[in-house]
């Protein structure tokens, strides 16, 4: 039944991305901007599907894995990410199809790229409490703990990966990335 939640985690991803084009091309290439809104406001009825069938699988006796873990993941990153992907892709498409400014990239250098950093962590933060959560919840739900062995073991991955991503914000912190002088280039080349 494993194979099956991962098929599903996949299925709600190539999901999220097929509503989230559908609303952008019905708001911008196609003009239909109410259609394009309210398609826009289906993206996170994707997650519910996930929440559902993550939900039923282990009310129906399954013994928690590899599945049950990464759906809690895919949540909470998807909550924590999901406005900003979606502000991403909006960006992109109105740039394209609705003569809009050019997309935003991320800071290059100094404070700005520092903030950027610190909030891109607080989001990663954010997605790991979430996804804590979810696991505590189907912990809490299962209530045996044999079948929910592997979900304890998911909240260390997870901290390890908000470890990880701590590098970035922390080295731009100490080390701000500045842009290059082009009179040292110059000098460089010639």
């Amino acid at each position: 039944m494993e194979h099956v939640l991962i098929a599903v985690i996949a299925g709600c991803e190539i999901g999220f991305w097929i509503v989230l084009a559908a609303g952008l091309a019905a708001r911008y290439p196609l003009r239909l901007r109410r259609t394009g809104a309210a398609l826009l406001l289906c993206v996170p009825l994707v997650d519910l599907v996930l929440l559902a069938a993550t939900a039923v699988d282990l009310r129906g006796g399954a013994t928690a894995g590899t599945g049950h873990g990464l759906a809690a993941a895919y949540l909470g990153y998807s909550v924590a990410f999901g406005h900003s992907m979606v502000r991403w892709a909006d960006e992109r498409f109105a740039h394209r199809f609705a003569g809009g400014p050019p997309p935003r990239g991320k800071p290059k250098y100094g404070g700005a790229r520092t903030r950027y950093e610190w909030r891109e962590f607080g989001k990663a933060t954010l997605a790991t409490a979430i996804a804590c959560g979810l696991l505590l919840a189907m912990i809490v739900l299962v209530d045996d703990p044999g079948r929910t062995e592997a979900l304890s073991a998911w909240t260390a991955r997870l901290g390890t990966v908000l470890a990880i991503w701590s590098i970035w914000p922390i080295s731009h912190t100490l080390w701000p990335a500045k842009p290059k002088d082009r009179e040292e280039d110059r000098v460089r080349r010639g």
